[in-house]
């Protein structure tokens, strides 16, 4: 493997779904205390989401409160209910550049504007023949971090 010219800095999100947002709502914000961030619907993902987030600044976790627009369309964001998490990235597009080149597979789309308004794309959550590493069975997403949360990861070290 040749050097890699990226790095992962931290946990950007975590993605959970169900066939209900008011009752992923009542254990993470009524039950727990996370606070609420905003919302992001889409018909071509089949999802429904509401953005929660626990801490502040560039060390802020985002959970997707996930439910879809129609149970039996795809993608099925409730299946499972853990559906994925996301990655910090200081650099997407090498990132993703250098992966395919290991033969990391990426989930169909390519790098676009996430939920939360940064570029993002999907690993694969199985490898194929092309492409055979993948995330055993995981859904990755890679986010490209703001300038705020390279600097911060930075100084932790």
């Amino acid at each position: 493997m040749s050097a890699r010219p990226f790095r992962i800095l931290g946990i950007q999100q975590v993605a959970i779904g169900g066939l209900d947002k008011v009752a992923l709502r009542k254990l993470w914000v009524d039950t727990l205390g996370l606070h609420p961030e905003g919302t992001f619907r889409s018909e071509s993902e089949n999802v429904d989401e509401d953005i929660v987030a626990i801490g502040s600044g560039p060390f802020k976790v985002e959970i997707d409160l996930m439910q879809p627009l129609d149970p039996e369309g795809k993608p099925k964001v409730h299946q499972p209910p853990l559906n994925h998490f996301g990655l910090w990235v200081d650099n997407l597009a090498l990132a993703v550049d250098w992966l395919q080149k290991q033969g990391v597979r990426f989930a169909p789309g390519g790098i676009r504007k996430g939920a939360a308004g940064f570029d993002v794309c999907f690993i694969h959550p199985k490898g194929s023949e092309e492409f055979p590493i993948g995330g055993e069975g995981v859904l990755l997403e890679l986010v490209q971090a703001p300038q705020e949360v390279i600097e911060a990861f930075t100084k932790l070290g």
